[in-house]
């Protein structure tokens, strides 16, 4: 006879052979102890609505940081969009040192925003800072909901609010740089490997690598090898296969612009590496440089992310493997790019997103820094005292960054603003010639160049290095060499506007100097507008770099940019 069984009851849970008998292990861990019930992590809704606001807020009022942002990316779009636009030798077909296949993915918003908005091309400009933006919000998003379901929703909370506020970020997201491309792709690639997709993670890193700045694959070098060494068949077939299908893309694109076969992907290479690239003519600076940028812009959020490694034995269970590899970075690109003797702000874009991660995991992890090890669970009073630390820390650094965000962008705004006001001088009638002196590196595109305005030309204010040139039609447009570039930084005869007699509007900065400018004679020039330019030099550091109420605008000193219409006679 069968042995007669108890029946079992609605409550009773339904036993299956690989149901596995229940243990301390199984137990959700607890970032700090505390009994707070089973982290679901941040659903997707909070990261992108944040994101998405203070990105919105940075492709609208961000400033332009690098003259190379506009004379070896806006411009060139412009050419491709207008047909009219200044040339830098990079893009000259004998050096072939920039991709047009970055320009084209930035072409397929700018064409139909060109359609759509017709002579307005201040609003194209705008249009393609806002599909930037929705890339890094994209990217950042990614990165955020990963850190929530792999460490809780707190230290994903610390990261969404640097991410959002801090001021490298700020203006990064926005830039039309391939380090910025470089940035987004080291968010979702470091997101993807959280999510457990290794694979995915390293082709995003190779699209970040040679769609975006190929320097950066040192900074993707620990994601990638800590994949294939987990995962080593599908992650090295994925990485293989996107780097390919990019590299061959790239070749294609590249004879279709400069009408040889070519590769500026590795052009760029060879030039800086193995080629002599001769960086320093464009300006070196000390070994602290990227230290006292990195304060500058993340306060301390850029030190707290240093000192990631010196909590990592006390929080090692938590953080290792995984997030030390995605972290690992910042150490390792801050290292390489200062030993460079050719430093810039944004060489170290593409590791502006952990550096936010690895300060989030150093504060979340205030009060593992005092447990008992024999008691983990216990609350004493320096425990208690580092949870109150947690939320302080985090509101100076946002708070320090807020100041350095807006200094910024009420200090320096000024050359875009004032080429808007083009717009409203068109009786200056057509033809109208605008010349710029020695503010030739704050020139903000031709996008803010109305067509009343025929040239812009630049006028010889000392400068003795290459200045960009009009993109030359009638010697092949992209395709052409002309001979007037050269890869040493010397100046061009033609580079210059020989008779200012020749010029009707003028952009100028007018400083609290011991000469005289262009624009003093007002025998010659009237002023049509003019706005305030925070003097670096003559302003102190602190209250120039960080915007302290009631002391900004009484310690900083003002200058005036101003845009000059000749005076008929």
């Amino acid at each position: 006879m069968a042995t007669r069984q108890r029946r079992a009851l609605t409550s009773d849970p339904p036993e299956t052979a690989s149901s596995p008998a229940y243990t301390k292990v199984d137990k959700p861990e607890r970032s700090d102890g505390e009994n707070e019930g089973v982290d679901r992590g941040l659903g997707w809704l909070l990261p992108l609505l944040c994101l998405g606001m203070l990105r919105h807020m940075s492709a609208t009022s961000n400033i332009i940081h690098d003259c190379d942002e506009v004379f070896n990316y806006w411009e060139p779009l412009h050419y491709l969009l207008y047909k009219s636009g200044f040339q830098t030798w990079e893009y000259s077909s004998q050096f072939a040192l920039r991709s047009y296949l970055y320009i084209l993915l930035h072409k397929l918003v700018g064409w139909p925003a060109a359609w759509w908005f017709g002579e307005e091309k201040v609003k194209v400009f705008y249009a393609v800072r806002i599909f930037l933006a929705g890339l890094s919000v994209i990217s950042d998003a990614a990165l955020v909901v990963a850190l929530s379901r792999k460490y809780g929703k707190r230290l994903a909370s610390y990261a969404l609010a640097m991410l959002c506020l801090a001021s490298g970020c700020f203006f990064a997201s926005t830039s039309f740089l391939p380090s910025s491309f470089s940035m987004y792709a080291m968010s979702l690639s470091s997101a993807l490997f959280l999510f457990n997709k290794p694979a995915m993670a390293v082709s995003v890193a190779a699209t970040g690598v040679i769609l975006g700045w190929p320097f950066s694959i040192l900074a993707f070098l620990p994601l990638t090898i800590y994949s294939l060494v987990k995962s080593f068949k599908p992650v090295f077939l994925t990485g293989v296969v996107t780097s390919i299908v990019l590299m061959v893309l790239s070749v294609l694109v590249d004879y279709d612009y400069y009408k040889k076969w070519t590769s500026s992907v590795i052009n760029l290479l060879v030039y800086n590496v193995l080629g002599g690239g001769e960086s320093h003519l464009y300006g070196t600076e000390g070994a602290s440089f990227y230290l006292r940028n990195g304060f500058n812009n993340f306060n301390l959020c850029f030190v707290f992310a240093l000192l990631f490694l010196a909590i990592l034995p006390v929080a090692k269970k938590k953080y290792a493997p995984e997030l030390l590899i995605v972290v690992s970075p910042v150490y390792l690109w801050i290292a390489f790019m200062s030993l460079q003797p050719h430093k810039e702000e944004r060489f170290l874009y593409p590791i502006y997103p952990l550096i936010c991660v690895a300060a989030s995991a150093v504060i979340e992890s205030f009060p593992d820094l005092f447990r008992d090890k024999y008691n983990p669970n216990g609350t004493s009073t320096l425990v208690k005292i580092a949870k109150i630390l947690r939320p302080l820390a985090l509101g100076l650094i946002l708070c320090v960054s807020h100041a350095r965000t807006f200094s910024l962008i009420n200090g320096y705004s000024a050359p875009i603003e004032i080429y808007k006001h083009l717009d409203y001088h068109d009786d200056a009638g057509p033809g109208s010639v605008l010349c710029v002196g020695s503010e030739w590196h704050r020139f903000p595109s031709s996008f803010f160049i109305p067509d009343y305005v025929s040239q812009v030309r630049w006028l010889d204010d000392g400068f003795t290095g290459l200045l960009p040139i009009p993109f030359n039609s009638s010697l092949g447009g992209t395709s052409a060499a002309p001979s007037y570039f050269n890869n040493k930084n010397k100046a061009s005869e033609r580079q210059y506007l020989k008779d200012p007699e020749q010029c009707t509007l003028l952009i100028e900065l007018q400083l609290q100097r011991p000469y005289p400018t262009r624009g003093s004679d007002m025998s010659t020039w009237e002023i049509v507008a003019a706005l305030p330019y925070l003097d670096r030099e003559l302003s102190p550091p602190l209250h120039r770099s960080f915007f302290i109420p009631n002391q900004w605008q009484q310690k900083n000193v003002f200058g005036q940019y101003r845009l000059l219409r000749r005076i008929q006679k």
